[in-house]
């Protein structure tokens, strides 16, 4: 079968030799116009435009205002609060005011700037803590979950512990920006190309604006450079822009935002502040916890109550709580509106309890993986002859059936020598005056699903051609993760055939309908069951055609290795193929799958959200200078669960690119707004993601080789967002390191820069 091997990806030789084609590199027609957005220099407040200047600019044919839009001026993927152009009112500083139409990119950006705003401002509403004051959020008042009775546990707890760590946000830095083009077709139809994770979620959008039904808006999306949930909802503004100007100028229109401008613009992940109360024994053992959860979600709803009910999903990570108590808060403030990130609050949700764990086990003066393992959900039993003990549940009372992370972590301690380094790095501590070093590990039990239960669908369509030839179409995406490869390997893996038969097609809501986004790490468990399923059916028909042929049965047709196999014959794909058609034989289905078992309330906090839990865990090493809080990862040890996996390398390959990006998000990406709410890091001269030089020297990275007890593809697990959690353990090392320092608890906050280790270092030595 093709699954299973470790393919390279699909268009790698088009990545690396500049020829894999993005939304920039579609030929244009001649007559094509550029978008450009004049957008707002204030947070909040009103404002009057006079508009005469850009008019007159070189190059510019028309400049749009929310007055001249012909329908639905929104692009919010939620409860429409997100105006595609301001009406008077400003809600942060970045917003677009008005739309340029010029005939270049370049002439659109410079019109952009030669708008007079005149503004009435008022004070912005920026932090956490003004928030809260002002009681400005999303909801009427926070969201409370619970199981067990926390105050009796807490108060009844040997020992007590509170504490409170705040987590930045964090840019996507996708490489290609977002972006848009779009073609006026006949009868007002329009053709859309985007970079998006979403493309029903852009039709959608583009046909309210365009005020017509979904059908006349096709969209197609090959490729993007990039997403990491950015481009699940923040592409709208680009298509809605593209397509209204298409649609009244009778002309192509392409937008591509400015490295700056998509920055100002666009959503990041939501920073949160996370405060809590433990209650725990000598042994650490947890008796209960309480957890308060604040997030900034910026100035309009976006995604920003799913993510926050991800973080309370999450609160628990891989820790059976006895009583606990989540309290989340949904903060509106005067800020870019965040929105999906990789992980979609669960990474948020996950580092609070891991501070828990480190908090105890400073306290208690030991070692913080035994406090770990100590509180563990217990290992599943497999064994068939067993009564069922009592079920585990996670907060919201779902049960936890498949623990596999206590012998993960006692294999990972064996491979990565743990014992012994951390005893070499006491014995440093000790000898090393100014370089610190530090070692921890975290574990990751992330939940696979959408927690929309609805969007837990997929579709596809699949072709065999009378030369033994595959089309294949599904709703997913590519982003450079693979998703494409992998679906292949499924395709050619139900026929029998090698994968090179397979022809992998851009994603088009014109075959694919209703797609829901590549997000929620569900890609490949959802598309590659809709593709088995349209694969399946057409192979049938092939076997039942053959098995009349030749007086068989169709259960005895056998397809392997590009042969097919009936009453002794033995013939090729192709051949086989060619027959069916020659018989009248449609080779053409769609597939469908939708994920069982799934039930949730999200009001009550109670249910089932998940399919099955994605493990893993990570031990990193780090040295710190007591100098200057500058610090480097020096190793990393991973072991990941990706069940049994689709394709080794490039789940590999995802794990080791999450870990890094996770450890960047906790270590030196800082986002900064001052107080007029300008963000002043947006750009890459002020904002630093992980380079090549700041990866592990030593980087070993090993997949967990068992299958998923969950009836998954091939029995495969989703690898895209649980490792991203795995580069907590950076944090977490630094905060070891800097306990050497002193006799005090580091209280390490993220992200760690150097200021903060620094900080930390002053606040460890009292």
């Amino acid at each position: 079968m093709s699954v299973a091997k470790p393919l390279p990806h699909d268009a790698a030789k088009l990545h690396v030799t500049g020829a894999a084609r993005y939304i920039d590199d579609i030929p244009t027609p001649a007559n094509a116009l550029h978008l450009a957005f004049g957008m707002s220099e204030i947070a909040r407040g009103s404002y009057t435009m006079n508009l005469d200047a850009v008019r007159a600019a070189p190059g510019v044919v028309a400049v749009l205002t929310a007055d001249d839009l012909p329908f639905a001026n929104d692009v919010s993927p939620s409860v429409h609060d997100e105006p595609f152009l301001a009406t008077g009112a400003v809600h942060y500083l970045g917003q677009p005011l008005f739309l340029v139409v010029a005939d270049s990119h370049l002439n659109a950006r410079k019109a952009a700037r030669l708008g007079t705003v005149n503004y009435t401002e008022e004070t912005p509403i920026l932090t956490i803590d003004e928030a809260l004051a002002a009681n400005s959020r999303f909801e009427e008042g926070p969201v409370i979950w619970k199981k067990g009775d926390v105050d009796t546990a807490l108060s009844n707890a040997p020992l007590q512990l509170r504490g409170s760590i705040t987590m930045g946000g964090q840019e996507h830095f996708y490489l290609e920006g977002q972006a848009a083009l779009a073609f006026p077709q006949e009868g007002g139809d329009m053709l859309v190309h985007s970079s998006t994770q979403h493309p029903t979620e852009i039709q959608h959008k583009v046909a309210e604006a365009l005020g017509v039904p979904m059908h006349s808006v096709r969209v197609e999306v090959r490729r993007m450079g990039g997403g990491f949930g950015g481009k699940e909802s923040q592409g709208n503004a680009l298509a809605v822009a593209c397509a209204v100007a298409a649609r009244a100028l009778g002309r192509p229109c392409k937008m591509r935002y400015d490295r700056d401008d998509d920055m100002m613009i666009t959503g990041k992940r939501h920073d949160f502040r996370i405060d809590y109360v433990a209650g725990y024994d000598d042994t650490g053992k947890l008796s209960g916890v309480d957890f308060t959860q604040a997030t900034r979600c910026g100035w309009a709803q976006d995604l920003s109550l799913p993510v926050a009910d991800r973080a309370m999903l999450h609160a628990d990570n891989a820790y059976n709580l006895p009583a606990v108590r989540i309290t989340s808060h949904r903060l509106k403030t005067n800020t870019q509106s965040a929105t999906a990130y990789r992980g979609f609050g669960g990474p948020q949700g996950v580092l609070g309890i891991e501070r828990v764990m480190d908090h105890i086990a400073s306290e208690l003066g030991i070692d913080p993986v035994l406090v770990r393992q100590r509180n563990y959900y217990a290992a599943a039993d497999r064994r068939v002859d067993l009564d069922p003990p009592a079920p585990q549940t996670t907060p919201y009372h779902m049960p936890v059936t498949d623990f596999i992370l206590n012998e993960m972590t006692e294999r990972l301690i064996e491979t990565s020598d743990y014992k012994k380094r951390r005893e070499a790095i006491a014995q440093w501590n000790a000898d090393q005056p100014i370089l610190k070093k530090g070692i921890a590990i975290s574990p990751v039990k992330f939940g696979i699903s959408f927690t929309l239960s609805h969007l837990n669908q997929a579709g596809a369509l699949v072709h065999v051609y009378q030369d033994g030839s595959v089309h294949m179409n599904h709703g997913g995406t590519e982003m450079g993760q693979g998703l494409f490869q992998k679906i292949a390997q499924v395709a050619a893996s139900r026929f029998g055939i090698d994968v090179s038969a397979v022809k992998i097609t851009a994603t088009d809501t014109g075959k694919v309908p209703n797609t829901s986004a590549t997000a929620a790490s569900s890609g490949s468990d959802l598309n590659g069951m809709a593709v088995a399923n349209a694969c399946d059916t057409i192979r049938d028909r092939i076997a039942a055609c053959l098995a009349e042929l030749h007086q068989s049965r169709t259960e005895d047709v056998l397809f392997e290795e590009g042969q097919v196999t009936v009453a002794g014959e033995t013939m090729s794909f192709a051949q086989a193929a060619m027959t069916a058609y020659q018989n009248r034989v449609s080779l053409s289905a769609t597939g469908f799958y939708k994920t069982p078992g799934l039930a949730w309330d999200r009001t009550k906090g109670t249910g089932t959200p998940f399919f099955y839990f994605a493990q893993g865990a990570s031990v990193t090493e780090v040295v710190i200078d007591t100098l200057t809080g500058e610090n480097r990862i020096l190793r990393t040890d991973i072991l990941h669960d990706a069940g049994a996996s689709l394709n080794p390398a490039l789940d590999i390959g995802q794990v080791e690119g999450g870990y890094v990006q996770g450890a960047g998000w906790l270590t030196t990406e800082e986002l900064v707004w001052d107080d007029k709410g300008r963000l002043r890091t947006h750009a890459p001269s002020t904002y630093k993601i992980p380079a090549c030089s700041d990866r592990p020297d030593v980087f070993n990275v090993e997949l967990w080789d068992e299958p998923n007890p969950a009836q998954t593809i091939y029995r495969s697990k989703a690898v895209g967002e649980p490792p991203f959690m795995l580069g907590i353990s950076a944090f977490l090392a630094l905060s070891d390191a800097i306990g050497a320092c002193g006799p005090n608890y580091a209280d390490l906050q993220a992200p760690a820069t150097a200021e903060e280790v620094l900080k930390a270092i002053h606040r460890a030595r009292g």
